[in-house]
């Protein structure tokens, strides 16, 4: 498998006409989907994805991923764009390239696991609509959450790739729990389900080089389907275990185009080509059409999103992942909601606080919807607890997780943690141990007869079924029964570039434009002063119009007392946040900004205390909110849907 040897350059062609290599590494591009995820929130739209798309189609990509993951949710979300109609729209571009998605196995692309009838009714509308590819992992590699969709998947006749996620629980491979006979063991269960291909999913880039070498050779003797490598960029190895893998023998690699790779994304396609050329496992791929495409993406694309990029990083890399072992999205997650909190200085007791509440869930992966599991209960605990105790506020997903509603851990649980989340759960106190899904009761039609006739076709209907919140939302902006917020529409290139000029002038103190006077010559009575304005000096030469003044005497005075100097600007400070309205009893306020997903009691009803009361949606995590006494609702302050900050009442209680 080796790809020394000699290459003879004056040979090698750059464009179409190269011959392609038998053993050649296919690609598969993430430009679409995970390229714009990891770097600008998934904000990508449709139409941006349009101008390359048939010149992605000539590459020959082995796939392009261009759906699944966080797209499903931002889209509706925040983009107001039907989900569906992206793989309709992009399939008219590219008929050549095979399209793949990333499922979430039995949380489809959700965030909790979906009863079986949504499963199979979503899977087969993603066929039907022109998925090809379907890359399913599941979140804790327990692939008893595979047993829907897989069967769907191969009934359909699509590929059903699977995955096994990537983590560690010591620096490099090893130990006791994810070592080289774990990884093993999971790619022969895949075999016997009948993967097509087999995908190592490395989402926070942990890989190292040489254990990519000896993980990849271990899978390539070990079982038959090819072997895929996907891994973020994040620690800045993926391009050296990407070589590794390819010395190992592996058959598929991840990449994006240039302006979507690097970061918390993807490695870029173009240096791969290029370093694989005129070897054994050359691509073949035409690198002036990738140059183009990369181009016209630089500067017709990217100038949209450059705003959502973060600029305070002058590192492309986070060497830090490899010691807290989050994954990029995760951690911008984690800062955005500390921030909205005026807590984001407690950010090292996060990290510190992060790998203890991983333990105590059972060393579980960081990945969705494990991931944000951790990382909110982790924010959750630095935040509340207190000396005497831990896990004051446990969240809904957690209960859910030491429950076994999303499957078995790789280690047990610990017991007083899961025994303290499941202290009158509504589901029971003894967690399960059987097929999650299998507790789960039929979804379809109870989310039918809630959204009636707003829903008007099957795609509508399980896009409501997933997100039943902001599902109804995107209903009502899609078939016209509500506006559309200014904040979910699409903007040009052209404001973009406005936008882009004004903030580069803003930075240059350009913004108040200079005057333009013709300036008289300057004559022998110009004095030059300095001029003090707060804390910055000018000098500036006076000359009196009509020549200098002549002085006909001088009459000492006593120096006049002088000015007090004004104080130094200081940024403006943040507004204090608007008065609680005067209550009379006992407020419920929120303890961190979120929506309200869920209103479990109405005015009037009589609660006890410790009895949820709503439920609200923070990180993309439900959290019930208790009663903090007991007493009578009388008033509730927000609606479904609202959002609302940290601090506010939610509620009264008399």
């Amino acid at each position: 498998m080796s790809t020394h040897g000699k290459i003879k350059t004056t040979d090698i062609d750059y464009g179409p006409e190269r011959k392609k290599e038998k053993n050649a590494v296919k690609i598969q591009d993430l430009s679409l989907r995970d390229g714009h995820q990891s770097l600008f929130a998934t904000r990508g739209r449709t139409e941006d994805m349009i101008p390359v798309a048939e010149m992605m189609d000539e590459v020959g990509f082995w796939a392009t991923e261009t759906w699944g993951g966080a797209t499903f949710d931002t889209m509706h979300r925040f983009l107001n764009e039907d989900p569906w109609e992206r793989i309709r729209t992009l399939k008219k571009y590219m008929k050549k390239t095979p399209f793949s998605m990333l499922l979430r196995a039995q949380n489809l692309v959700g965030y909790r696991n979906y009863a079986d009838d949504v499963a199979e009714a979503f899977v087969e509308r993603a066929a039907e609509n022109g998925m090809d590819v379907f890359r399913t992992f599941d979140a804790l590699n327990d692939y008893r959450n595979f047993e829907t969709v897989v069967p769907i998947i191969k009934k359909c006749g699509k590929h059903f790739q699977g995955c096994i996620c990537y983590t560690l629980t010591e620096p490099r491979l090893g130990g006791e729990v994810y070592n080289l006979d774990y990884y093993v063991k999971k790619a022969k269960d895949l075999e016997d389900m009948g993967a097509d291909t087999i995908c190592v999913k490395d989402m926070a880039g942990l890989i190292a080089p040489y254990d990519a070498y000896e993980i990849i050779k271990a899978l390539k003797d070990s079982v038959k389907p090819p072997i895929h490598l996907h891994s973020h960029f994040t620690s800045g190895m993926a391009q050296m275990s990407h070589l590794k893998a390819i010395e190992a023998g592996v058959d598929i690699i991840d990449t994006c185009m240039a302006p979507y790779a690097f970061r918390t994304s993807h490695p870029a396609i173009e240096p791969l080509v290029m370093a694989l050329l005129g070897t054994n496992r050359d691509t073949g791929f035409d690198i002036k059409l990738l140059a183009a495409i990369s181009e016209k993406l630089e500067k017709e694309v990217m100038p949209k999103y450059r705003y959502l990029l973060d600029d305070t990083k002058m590192s492309i890399i986070d060497i830090n992942v490899l010691l807290h072992q989050t994954p990029g999205g995760m951690l911008s997650n984690l800062v955005n909601q500390l921030r909205d909190m005026d807590a984001l200085d407690r950010i090292d007791e996060v990290y510190a606080e992060l790998p203890r509440v991983r333990r105590d869930l059972g060393q579980v992966p960081l990945v969705t919807p494990t991931s944000q599991i951790v990382g909110v209960q982790t924010v959750m605990n630095v935040l509340n607890d207190t000396p005497g105790e831990r896990y004051k506020m446990i969240t809904d997903q957690v209960k859910g997780l030491c429950y076994g509603l999303y499957g078995k851990t790789a280690v047990p649980i610990n017991e007083e943690v899961q025994k303290k989340a499941l202290k009158g759960y509504e589901r029971g106190e003894e967690p399960i141990t059987c097929r999650p899904a299998e507790v789960l009761a039929p979804e379809m039609e109870t989310a039918k007869k809630e959204i009636g006739d707003l829903a008007k076709d099957l795609d509508d209907l399980i896009l409501y079924a997933i997100y039943p919140v902001t599902g109804r939302k995107f209903l009502q902006w899609k078939y016209g029964k509500a506006p559309v917020p200014e904040e979910v529409k699409p903007r040009s290139l052209e404001q973009a570039l406005a936008d882009e000029e004004m903030v580069r002038k803003a930075r240059k103190g350009l913004l108040i434009e200079k005057v333009e006077k013709d300036s008289p010559e300057k004559g022998p009575g110009v004095r030059s002063f300095n001029v003090f304005v707060d804390d910055e000096y000018f000098e500036v030469d006076v000359e009196e119009v009509g020549g200098a003044p002549v002085v006909t005497s001088v009459v000492p005075s006593s120096a006049p007392a002088a000015p007090p100097r004004p104080a130094a600007r200081t940024a403006a400070a943040k507004p204090a946040p608007a008065a609680a309205p005067a209550v009379d009893g006992t407020a419920l306020t929120a303890p961190m900004p979120g929506m309200i997903t869920a209103l479990e009691k109405n005015v009037g009803d009589v609660v006890k205390e410790g009895e949820s009361v709503l439920v609200l949606e923070a990180m993309k995590m439900q959290n019930a909110l208790p009663a903090p006494v007991s007493g009578t609702i009388k008033a509730i302050n927000f609606a479904v849907g609202d959002s609302v900050s940290k601090g506010e009442v939610l509620c009264v209680i008399g």
